[in-house]
């Protein structure tokens, strides 16, 4: 049985205030004890959270990470290793809004999500398609490619130690969300095609869905067989609608 998982990812925003409040509103959440519970602040903030959220079972991951684990000359990037060394335990690699906006492309990513893993990070791989994408039929090669990439560079073992999580870009920050058969579509289609590699990472690695999740749709989507929690953008901003996410995650 996967354990869900709920992660919030904050994305740019947030004030050293804003973030205290945010804090405090996630310490008073009562958290089902059968899910496993993350956020992503912007990097700025993450020690701020690691220290604000001691003792309360919610996981700090960072946003992104350099290409390379080590320290170097990278000038404005941050190595996972030095993520890991703050008190992080996971990254997302891949989000659409860096694929898109920052062109960030499949070998780059390759790369991220190896440095992370070295530097004892879980990567959290995000797939998805655009709305034309979608519109002309090429959503699941889309997702096929994003995926068979790391499968190819870095071995399907490596999913063993990495989360996956299904972003319709249609989907964020927009209001529209996939059904939830459509999103069970695409998360079964991920885990045929890592199966078809290795059926025991694909029995275990865990698919979320991200795609304005919300607390009024969060039950029907998390209760569908392949999708195992969700990422979370703009409700995770607010701990009481964040809260009752997860509380559909645990039901």
């Amino acid at each position: 049985m996967r354990r869900p998982l709920v992660a919030g990812n904050w994305k740019m925003h947030g004030t050293r205030a804003s973030v205290a409040e945010l804090i405090e509103g996630l310490r008073c959440l009562a958290l089902p004890g059968n899910i496993d519970v993350a956020v992503f602040p912007p990097c700025l903030f993450i020690p701020q959270v690691i220290d604000g959220l001691a003792g309360k079972s919610i996981t700090v991951g960072a946003q992104n990470c350099a290409m390379q684990s080590q320290l170097g000359a990278l000038t404005g990037e941050i190595a996972a290793s030095q993520l890991a060394d703050a008190g992080c335990s996971l990254v997302l690699v891949g989000h659409s809004e860096r694929r898109l906006m920052l062109g960030e492309h499949d070998d780059l990513l390759c790369r991220k999500f190896a440095a992370a893993q070295v530097s004892g990070l879980v990567p959290l791989l995000c797939v998805g398609e655009t709305l034309a994408q979608r519109d002309a039929g090429q959503a699941l090669s889309v997702i096929k490619q994003q995926v068979g990439i790391v499968v190819e560079r870095l071995g399907i073992d490596a999913f063993a130690r990495a989360v996956l999580a299904y972003e319709p870009v249609w989907a964020i920050g927009s209001g529209l969300t996939a059904s939830a058969q459509q999103a069970q579509d695409v998360h079964a289609a991920i885990r045929a095609q890592l199966a078809a590699e290795n059926a025991a990472v694909a029995g275990t690695v865990r698919i979320l869905y991200g795609g304005s999740v919300k607390a009024a749709n969060a039950a029907e989507l998390f209760g569908m067989p392949d999708i195992d929690g969700g990422l979370i953008g703009g409700a995770s901003l607010n701990a009481d609608e964040f809260g009752a996410i997860c509380r559909a995650a645990g039901s």
